[in-house]
């Protein structure tokens, strides 16, 4: 039994990410042994909160993730820790499935963090919906931007039986943002003071986190096999401030299946490692750093000579990026990139893609998501494509282009081990 709670807002833009943040950085300056979740596709936040709490953050997405791993996750964490923070998605009934679905499954009470920046007597009717609307197990309130402390004693005189849990005030510093989301907790110098003083600032009531009650989230699962279908391979795998968006349960699946990880950074103009078998450039922001990446001699040089050879490469978003021909960053500026991939790559003022999403393979499905600001020109027919979730709709195209490929959809590996292994076999290129 752990104390758990899942965070969740009325939509996105709430402060969700920062009282979460806040919360998991006091609890453990408390003392407490906290694991912080993130609900949905997402990179950047889990990031952040790994930071506060100190601990490894994983994705819960009952489609993408799946029921299954979401449990064993849960459990895991609950055997290790004394509590269980988890961050929502968007709004709490928003998206198939919603947070709300998730709290209900796994039975874990829902904490509601509402922007009382601009609201009193209101906060009251708004908590009242989102917690009848479903319905959820409304544990407590945690008021976002709250202005004095008459302004808490309304919002909470508003919540009738529901407790106001917790206040932050408005803040004179803020986590930035920029078009994909948050700020990489390493751009901002002084991340762990800017935590600590969010975490100063949240005025807790100790009574009602003692009341809480604890959540049964079962018994930690055994260990399961994976087949080492990539026993023996060596994977190269991009890591630097151009690419970082990975999810950690891709690289366990990876070495799970068998593979020995050799991290590089093309931005520091490293080679591909000469005892790679197969190339993964994951997501991450190549846009801003395209001037660097056009001058990279030795990293443009190494990967179209693996590409020559025959090296299987996978490249998702951002490194498929890399790999056009050309990349246009937001200032219109054009820079020329590694050009495995016939075509143009330019940055747009508004969100080109979004969501859920699976691509059909010849082992099934491998599932995961999208979410980008630029569009990719060029004349290579999409060997496939993926499928939205739960439209069924057609969704990003996938290209091959000899050893490469390419995508904007970022896969999950523990989705479908055998499809992800295929992707780095020469054998099945």
């Amino acid at each position: 039994m752990v104390k758990a709670l899942l965070l969740a807002a009325v939509a996105s833009g709430q402060g969700k990410t920062t009282v979460t943040a806040a919360l998991a950085r006091k609890l453990v300056r408390l003392g407490q042994r906290v694991r912080v979740f993130k609900c949905g596709p997402d990179f950047i936040d889990p990031m952040l909160l790994e930071r506060a709490s100190g601990a490894p953050v994983r994705s819960l997405d009952l489609w993408m993730v799946g029921k299954e791993l979401c449990s064993q996750q849960l459990a895991q964490a609950a055997a290790e820790a004394d509590v269980i923070l988890i961050e929502g998605v968007m709004g709490l009934y928003d998206g198939t499935p919603s947070s709300a679905d998730l709290a209900r499954e796994f039975g874990v009470p829902v904490m509601a963090v509402i922007d009382a920046g601009a609201m009193a007597q209101t906060a009251g009717a708004l908590v009242h919906g989102l917690r009848d609307y479903g319905p959820v197990e409304m544990a407590g309130v945690i008021a976002n931007r709250v202005a004095s402390e008459g302004h808490a004693k309304m919002v909470a005189t508003s919540l009738r039986d529901i407790p106001l849990f917790a206040t932050l005030p408005k803040q004179a510093r803020s986590l930035p943002e920029r078009h994909l989301g948050l700020v990489l907790p390493g751009e901002v110098n002084d991340i762990d003071q800017l935590l600590d003083e969010l975490a100063d600032q949240l005025v807790f009531d100790q009574a009602a986190w003692d009341s809480l009650r604890p959540v049964d989230l079962g018994a930690a699962p055994a260990a399961t096999q994976t087949e080492p279908l990539l026993a023996g391979k060596t994977i190269a795998i991009a890591r630097d401030a151009a690419f970082m968006f990975i999810y950690p349960a891709n690289l366990d699946i990876l070495r799970a299946l068998g593979a020995t990880l050799k991290f590089f950074s093309p931005l520091a103009d490293e080679a591909v490692p000469a005892e790679a078998d197969a190339v993964y450039l994951p997501g991450g922001y190549p846009e801003l750093h395209a001037a660097q990446l056009s001058q990279a001699g030795n990293w443009q040089t190494s990967v179209r000579a693996a590409h020559a050879a025959g090296m299987p490469i996978v490249a998702e978003c951002g490194g498929m990026m890399a790999v056009a021909d050309t990349l246009a960053d937001q200032s219109g500026a054009v820079w020329k990139m590694a050009g495995l991939l016939p075509g143009a790559v330019a940055m747009q003022p508004r969100l080109a893609g979004l969501g859920s999403q699976g691509l059909p393979t010849p082992q099934g499905i491998l599932r995961g998501h999208t979410f980008h600001y630029s569009k990719l020109a060029t004349d290579v027919a999409p060997a496939a494509y993926t499928s939205k979730h739960p439209s069924a709709i057609q969704g990003e195209a996938w290209y091959r282009a000899g050893s490469l490929s390419a995508s904007y959809f970022h896969a999950y590996f523990p989705s479908n081990p055998a499809a992800s292994a295929a992707l780095f076999l020469r054998s099945v290129i």
